[in-house]
């Protein structure tokens, strides 16, 4: 894992930063918990539309150039497909590395 996007993505989740799955998501975005959303590249269609229609909404940040294999170990869980940054110092960050 040489993507420093990835290593960040590591460090917030080994920090409880991160907020994952498609609902919990989503409600991070509707509540302002999130200003940075990661979104596999390989998620399915409506999956896709859903996070990228509220992140356009919310005026939140959306990457989607990893695969979910690449999310699930920078994360060290199975299957991730969306992923939430919840620390303003995380999101800033890896949005600077963008």
């Amino acid at each position: 894992m040489n993507d420093k996007i990835l290593n960040y993505i590591g460090l917030a989740t080994g920090a409880g930063k991160t907020i994952t799955g498609e609902e919990k998501a989503l409600e991070a975005i509707k509540t302002g918990k999130t200003k940075l959303v990661l979104l596999a590249a390989n998620a399915g269609k409506s999956t896709s539309k859903r996070i990228k229609d509220k992140c356009t909404t919310y005026d939140v940040t959306l990457v989607d150039k990893y695969t979910n294999e690449e999310l699930s170990q920078a994360t060290g869980s199975y299957n991730r497909v969306v992923l939430a940054i919840a620390d303003k110092g995380f999101a800033r960050k890896i949005k600077e590395l963008l």
